[in-house]
């Protein structure tokens, strides 16, 4: 699904402008951010593994860890601002950090964003966690994500975290496997999750970048006002589509016939809290609910404009 052509509600102020741009891993939510950027003037470059497609109006960068294809000191100057939203890998090691970072040190940059995972935090049987929780993370993938942070800490660069939960949004919605009958309605006891819908995780990254340098704090939780529990999200979504919702089934019976990460997603149960970036710095959230963001998934979705 490509990026939405509603505008986002935040203009960069000319003084705050980044002059260039480069965005490390251009999937989801990179190629979003890269095209709010780009519908701003905004020179922009994102990364990937294999050649874009043709018709794509971004430019681009090889960059494919395992193949060895890295951008060199040359393909990096210029660039004041990076977002890299590529994950660790498989052996736990973060790609970016580990064959980018000594050449984005030697740059003169003047921010740095990197994306990781509320996952840090770990489980807190539902409890609520803002960006002073400890980091107690109990998966694999969470704990290469702290080793991550505390990486790219290292270099001494201008950079911020951004914390996300479940990202959802036009093309990942509960929509298309309602309809093909893949959902599955899962009832485990006091399990909420939190989310976050991509364009406000673009908006927190504008947000951030139009305040001054000493105004952004090095981390941030990106999470919408709601947790919730999987089945209400989900009967929310059947009831735009007029679908009927799967039998519900209770989690005990069903998790030995879930995949390993999905029994992950499912060992951990907390609250995020957006308390920073919605009263400290002040960000408007364009979804602050699974409802908002769902309605907007489903007119983009099905080709009609969102309503201003």
């Amino acid at each position: 699904m490509p990026p939405s052509s509603a505008p986002l509600p935040l203009l960069l102020p000319a003084a705050l402008r980044p002059r260039r741009v480069l965005v490390v891993g251009g999937g989801y939510s990179g190629n979003r951010f890269a095209a709010a950027l780009s519908a701003q003037a905004v020179p922009v470059i994102t990364t990937h593994r294999r050649p874009a497609d043709a018709n794509a109006p971004l430019t681009w960068l090889p960059f494919d860890s395992e193949a060895g294809i890295v951008p060199g000191r040359t393909d990096l100057e210029g660039f004041s601002h990076v977002l890299t939203t590529v994950p660790p890998g498989r052996d736990g090691r973060d790609p970016v950090l580990d064959l980018l970072g000594p050449l984005l040190r030697s740059l003169p940059l003047q921010w740095l964003g990197v994306l990781s995972t509320t996952g840090v935090y770990g489980d807190t049987a539902g409890a609520w966690v803002d960006e002073t929780a400890p980091l107690q993370p109990s998966l694999e993938r969470s704990r290469a994500r702290v080793a991550s942070e505390a990486g790219w800490r290292a270099l001494g660069l201008p950079l911020q975290i951004f914390r996300l939960p479940a990202i959802y949004g036009p093309g990942r919605s509960p929509f298309a496997s309602l309809r093909s009958g893949r959902s599955r309605l899962i009832h485990k006891p006091g399990q909420v999750f939190s989310r976050i819908h991509v364009d406000d995780i673009v908006g927190a990254l504008l947000h951030n970048l139009a305040l001054p340098a000493e105004q952004r704090p090095p981390v941030l939780n990106v999470s919408d006002n709601r947790p919730c529990p999987s089945s209400e999200t989900l009967g929310y979504a059947a009831h735009l589509i007029g679908h009927p919702l799967p039998p519900v089934a209770s989690y005990d019976a069903i998790a030995d016939t879930m995949s390993p990460m999905a029994r992950s997603f499912w060992s951990e149960n907390r609250r995020v809290g957006n308390l920073l970036l919605c009263q400290k710095l002040e960000y408007r959230l364009r979804y602050p609910s699974y409802r908002e963001g769902y309605r907007a998934c489903l007119q983009e979705e099905n080709g009609t404009p969102e309503p201003d």
